[in-house]
C-alpha cells in the first residue's frame, strides 16, 4: 500500500474508534494506540509509523468486536498483533 492509502485506512479506523468512545464513554481503552502518538493527520510521520498505528488500532477494534478469542474477529485481532510485532 502507498502511504496515502495507509493514512486513509488509519483515518477510517480512528473515526470508528472515536464513535466507540462517544457511544460508550467507559468502554474500551485504546492506550496502546494512543501511546504511539501517531494520528491520521500527522502526515509528516513515516509510512511505517502509520502502518504500526493501523495494526495496533485494528487489533484494538477487532478485540472490541470479538466475543471470544476463537471467533473470526478474535483471530483477526491476534493476526494484527503478530503483524504489528514484526514492525517493531
Amino acid at each position: 500500500m502507498q502511504k496515502e492509502e495507509i493514512i486513509q485506512l488509519h483515518t477510517l479506523f480512528a473515526q470508528i474508534k472515536n464513535e466507540l468512545e462517544q457511544e460508550t464513554p467507559d468502554g474500551p481503552s485504546f492506550a496502546e494506540y494512543e501511546a504511539l502518538d501517531v494520528l491520521p493527520h500527522h502526515v509528516h510521520k513515516s509510512k511505517d509509523d502509520h502502518k504500526r498505528a493501523v495494526f495496533v488500532l485494528g487489533k484494538g477494534l477487532a478485540e472490541v468486536f470479538s466475543h471470544d478469542k476463537y471467533s473470526g474477529t478474535g483471530r483477526v485481532a491476534q493476526r494484527l498483533a503478530r503483524m504489528e510485532a514484526r514492525l517493531r
